[in-house]
């Protein structure tokens, strides 16, 4: 090797070096099918146990107990699936029955899509959105499914709501904007959230 070669060598090591100490691998921009199945599973569960949960309270004691189903048993249930799934379970909506379940911009902007692709002819149970959003500088995991509007769920959320269950609803959420919806409308969505470690 001749002394003019040494500089050229000395001069790509250092360049290789400096590549070695910059490069970083590129963070997943796609949901993981994991974190996806995952929410449609949690999704599922919270669904069924309220359903069980509201038909049997409206089949024993009426709507205002179905009513108060949803004040005290709905949040236990989705806690204790996000738990079991590793993530936040909850649901939301365009007009809520309870503040704390409004949709933030993410959330709201999925819910009109979903609207728009109903409008359109697909149906909701064809429709889901997953995303990876960036939260306090958090990478964070999204997922939603629309939830329509059954037939059974009329009596506390359609359009024409008996005295006595639109005061028991009042009583408890004095800033209810669920009523007046149609079966087979779009009610609201399942939504869930995982944080994400690079």
């Amino acid at each position: 090797m001749t002394v003019k070669a040494l500089p050229l060598l000395a001069l790509a090591a250092t360049a290789l070096s400096a590549c070695g100490e910059t490069q970083t691998t590129a963070l997943p921009s796609e949901p993981a099918q994991d974190d996806i199945e995952a929410a449609r599973a949690a999704a599922g569960a919270l669904g069924a146990e309220l359903f069980a949960a509201l038909s049997q309270a409206l089949a024993e004691e009426g709507p205002e107990s179905a009513i108060a189903v949803c004040n005290e048993a709905a949040p236990a249930i989705a806690e204790s699936l996000g738990d079991a799934h590793g993530m936040k379970v909850a649901r939301t909506a365009l007009r809520v029955r309870n503040p704390a379940n409004a949709a933030d911009p993410w959330e709201r902007a999925q819910l009109e899509a979903f609207q728009a692709r109903f409008d359109e002819g697909e149906a909701f149970a064809d429709m889901e959105a997953a995303d990876i959003t960036v939260e306090d500088d958090v990478r964070t995991f999204r997922w939603m499914k629309p939830i329509a509007m059954g037939a059974p769920c009329a009596a506390c959320h359609g359009e024409a709501i008996a005295p006595s269950t639109l005061a028991a609803i009042n009583a408890l959420y004095p800033e209810d904007e669920a009523t007046g919806f149609k079966p087979g409308a779009l009610r609201g969505a399942f939504t869930m959230r995982k944080a994400l470690s690079d």
